[in-house]
C-alpha cells in the first residue's frame, strides 16, 4: 500500500514538472507594440503644463525608441462630437510636434476603450503583437479603459511610466503605483530581447 501511494505521489510530481516544462517552452515571443492614445489638441489643454510637457517628451522618446527596434506604432484617436473632436479637424490631431508618421496605424475610437467597437485587435494581430506599452491620456480615463481592453483580448499590457498623463497630477501618479508602470529600463529590456 505504501508503495502504491509513493509512486502514484512521485507519478503526480513527473506529471506536474511535464506539464511546467512544456508550458515553458510553447510560450509565445514577445512581440511589442507602442499605443499612444488620445494625445489631441482637444483635450491636451486639460493637462497641466509640467506634466503634458513631461509627457509629451517621454511619449516622442518612446516612439522613437520602438521605431528604432523595428515595433509599431499604434494611434488611437478619439472622435467625439460632445467636444467638436471629429476626423479632419484640428482638434482632432495630435500636435505637430509628436514623431508619428502617415504609415502609422491609426484606430478611431467613440469609447473610452480602444478596443471597444474598433479594428484594433485586428491590428495588432496583423502585426503579431502581443505584448502593448501604453502611453497617453487619461491616465484615468482611455488609457486605463484600453489597457482593460487590452487584458479582455489576452494581450500582455503595460502603463509606461511618465508617458501618460490627466488632469489630476496626483491620480495620474496613483495608477502608475496601483497598476505597476513600467519604466525606461524595463522597456529598453523587453524590446532588445523581442524578436522581430
Amino acid at each position: 500500500m505504501r508503495t502504491r501511494i509513493i509512486s502514484a505521489f512521485l507519478t503526480l510530481i513527473l506529471g506536474v514538472m511535464t506539464f511546467t516544462a512544456s508550458a515553458q517552452t510553447t510560450a509565445a515571443p514577445v512581440k511589442p507594440a507602442l499605443l499612444v492614445i488620445d494625445i489631441q489638441n482637444a483635450f491636451l489643454p486639460m493637462i497641466p503644463e509640467a506634466d503634458k510637457e513631461s509627457a509629451m517628451g517621454h511619449i516622442n522618446y518612446y516612439i522613437s525608441l520602438f521605431r528604432e527596434h523595428g515595433f509599431p506604432v499604434i494611434l488611437v484617436y478619439h472622435h467625439g462630437e460632445e467636444y467638436g473632436v471629429r476626423p479632419g479637424t484640428d482638434l482632432f490631431e495630435f500636435p505637430a510636434s509628436v514623431l508619428i508618421k502617415p504609415d502609422d496605424p491609426k484606430v478611431i475610437k467613440t469609447y473610452p476603450d480602444g478596443f471597444n467597437k474598433t479594428d484594433l485587435d485586428k491590428i495588432l494581430k496583423e502585426q503579431g503583437c502581443n505584448t502593448l506599452f501604453l502611453t497617453g491620456l487619461s491616465a484615468v480615463g482611455c488609457v486605463l479603459a484600453t489597457y482593460m481592453g487590452a487584458l479582455n483580448y489576452d494581450y500582455k499590457a503595460f502603463l509606461v511610466k511618465d508617458a501618460i498623463m490627466s488632469h489630476n497630477s496626483e491620480y495620474t501618479n496613483n495608477i502608475e503605483i496601483m497598476f505597476d508602470a513600467v519604466s525606461l529600463d524595463v522597456i529598453k529590456m523587453v524590446l532588445e530581447s523581442a524578436g522581430r
